[in-house]
């Protein structure tokens, strides 16, 4: 096609032709590396700006650009033509899912309970986005095995759920029977005071396994479900490391920092792809386990140290 130029011209014109390619190639890079993240929190408490200061950190490293975004002053211009937008708790999810912009969305530190039940079809608008999860919740296997590697001589768990929780009765049931363990259940109804209940599950249970219950677990009910468990000498496994300070024996649970580097990780493989695809939802991938020594003594139990329970788990980043 070349033959008809004069000598050296058709190099020439190669040379040109290879130029506009890298040319086409630094700007199609440039606009991957500019990709925009909209990151939507539930309100500005400090464990959901954890979250965000590790993604942004992230973004900055990767070229990448984050905007911060509160829920209550979300607007479809607030995603500023993001790629994808990554709601932190479900007051952010909610109001993300109000909106008709199809941007891609991920949502972290959310019940599996509520992403299950109303959160995805909401979030995905029937499937007409792409939408995902990082569950706030630890999965009832890992769980198990804690108990097991914690309390070797344990036989039976007891667990108090609310009526829209008794869903997971059968799945806890299979977990826990994996590790030899059986379990001792109650359904909290709404016009049932908490301490009944309660008294049945602690005097067959050798543990109480907390569940992320808003409607068993909260501030007004905390501080009774764990002296009524010290007089029944029953141990509580939580899942955050404010009820391990707040007296339970030891809790299983993850970070806002260890969410945060999942979700950084999701969203590495997300910008990567031109169409945007994100992992099925999934529980945390990293965590830890913190044991509330003081408690340990007052109930006369050795419980092997946080590092080990971790390691034997495969916890940690």
């Amino acid at each position: 096609m070349t033959a008809w130029l004069p000598h050296g011209w058709a190099e020439l014109l190669r040379i040109a032709w290879l130029g506009l390619a890298c040319a086409c190639l630094a700007l199609a890079s440039g606009q991957t590396a500019a990709a925009r993240v909209a990151v939507v929190l539930s309100d500005d408490s400090a464990p959901y700006q954890e979250v965000y200061q590790v993604i942004q950190a992230y973004l900055e490293g990767a070229s990448h650009e984050a905007t911060l975004v509160y829920a209550g002053n979300l607007t479809a211009r607030s995603l500023n033509e993001a790629r994808l937008a990554v709601a932190v708790g479900v007051r952010a999810a909610e109001a993300l899912a109000t909106l008709a912009d199809r941007t891609p969305a991920l949502a972290v530190l959310v019940p599996r309970a509520w992403y299950l039940k109303t959160g995805y079809d909401r979030l995905s608008d029937g499937g007409q986005r792409v939408a995902s999860a990082i569950y706030l919740d630890q999965p009832f296997e890992r769980q198990a095995r804690l108990i097991r590697l914690a309390f070797p001589e344990a036989r039976r768990v007891g667990v108090l759920l609310s009526a829209g929780q008794s869903g997971l009765v059968g799945e806890l049931g299979e977990a826990l029977q994996a590790q030899r363990l059986s379990l001792i259940y109650q359904i909290l109804s709404a016009d049932v005071r908490l301490i009944g209940p309660l008294e049945n599950v602690l005097s067959s249970a050798d543990l109480l396994l907390a569940v992320p219950d808003p409607l068993v677990f909260n501030r007004n009910t905390a501080q009774s479900l764990f002296l009524t468990s010290y007089r029944y000498h029953v141990p509580v496994l939580g899942y955050s490391r404010s009820l391990t300070r707040a007296g339970a024996l030891l809790s299983l649970h993850t970070s806002p920092a260890q969410i945060g580097h999942q979700a950084a990780d999701w969203i590495n493989s997300a910008l990567e792809d031109p169409a945007v695809r994100l992992p099925a939802p999934a529980y945390p991938a990293y965590f830890s386990v913190s044991v509330n020594e003081q408690v340990a003594r007052s109930l006369g139990l050795a419980v092997p140290p946080e590092g080990e329970l971790e390691k034997r788990l495969g916890g940690g980043y």
